[in-house]
């Protein structure tokens, strides 16, 4: 649930390694290094995402997403690639992508829209820390066509997009997104959206063969299984999560869909854990705002704005709870 295969970080980070980013220094803070980390292990989404917040700092490329995406290997989907292969038609391999797209590199939800002349494979992001934002976004879109690129060199087909849709504003070098995907591309919109021909669904896939797609349905299956089974704290791993942002926190149907469970099953797993959604939410807000009162010289709104409140007086309440006095009041007594 809160863990992934580690493959999706290694992809990225050799691509970063190869447009110029130094990325061993902020490997080596987490106890790890590119060329040891097992290719079979696990990663915590947090901590995957902290490593690209920092190496964020070093991008000055503003299309280094679109590039790390065209070295999204297909060999490095494992079983998942092999069901979809499988499958009867891009029909039913795109509805099988959205039913086991835990085991993708994704950082969002996705589905499938159909209708009688286009259709679309949707990306909704989840809530990421602005550093990284368009990068992963970019990544992930740039990696999803180049998946649907390379399955189309199996089947002999096309499966092209119309038209692509961006969830963010256009940047000065849009020209370059069209010049990827090969068509249109809109931006400022709420999701990534790829629409694409719904006569392209019906298309027969060469290898497809019901015994074989059994097989790796199955195998799929126990993966997400196991995953879940050997899934540690959801709450520590939601803390750290959370202590990724400023300003706008997620909520609690954002960590929902970033950890992929529904938001009642994330509150429900909470529950059996001793915690709630709140309590970690005031658990990171009272760390960071200590913090900040004591190691900057930022003013009381602007650390309430840091930490996601509309006005100060509702951070100054809250601290009140937490520690039994003010912030001004607490931030005097640290220097004293």
């Amino acid at each position: 649930m809160s863990t992934r295969s580690v493959l999706g970080l290694i992809y990225t980070l050799e691509g970063l390694k190869a447009c110029g980013i130094t990325v061993e220094p902020t490997l080596k803070k987490y106890g790890m290094s590119l060329d040891k980390i097992s290719p079979d292990a696990e990663i915590e989404r947090s901590l995957e995402l902290q490593i690209y917040k920092e190496l964020a700092e070093q991008f000055n490329d503003p299309l280094i997403g679109l590039k790390i995406g065209r070295g999204m290997s297909l060999a490095g989907y494992g079983q998942f690639i092999m069901v979809l292969m499988a499958a009867e038609n891009a029909w039913e391999a795109l509805k099988t992508g959205v039913r086991y797209q835990q085991l993708t590199y994704l950082f969002g939800h996705m589905s499938l829209e159909t209708g009688e002349r286009e259709s679309a494979i949707t990306i909704t992001p989840v809530p990421l820390p602005a550093a990284c934002q368009r990068f992963l976004i970019d990544r992930d879109i740039s990696g999803t066509f180049q998946l649907v690129e390379d399955i189309q060199q199996n089947i002999g087909s096309s499966l092209d997009p119309v038209r692509i849709e961006m969830p963010y504003p256009e940047p000065d070098n849009a020209e370059a997104y069209e010049k990827r995907f090969r068509c249109p591309v809109a931006f400022g919109k709420d999701k990534v959206k790829a629409v694409i021909r719904t006569q392209d669904l019906a298309i027969r896939f060469p290898g497809a063969n019901r015994t074989a797609y059994a097989l790796y349905q199955k195998q799929c299956e126990k993966m997400i299984q196991a995953r879940e089974e050997n899934a540690g704290q959801l709450a520590t791993s939601i803390k750290s999560y959370l202590g990724l942002f400023t300003s706008d926190l997620p909520k609690a149907e954002d960590a929902a869909m970033t950890f992929g469970v529904s938001e009642r099953t994330l509150r429900r797993k909470l529950s059996a854990e001793g915690t709630t959604f709140r309590k970690i939410l005031d658990d990171v807000r009272s760390s960071k705002a200590r913090d900040l009162l004591i190691n900057t010289q930022l003013t009381i709104e602007s650390i309430a704005h840091e930490l996601g409140y509309a006005e100060a007086a509702a951070f100054v309440h809250a601290f009140r709870r937490w520690e039994n006095t003010s912030p001004a009041q607490y931030r005097q007594q640290s220097k004293a």
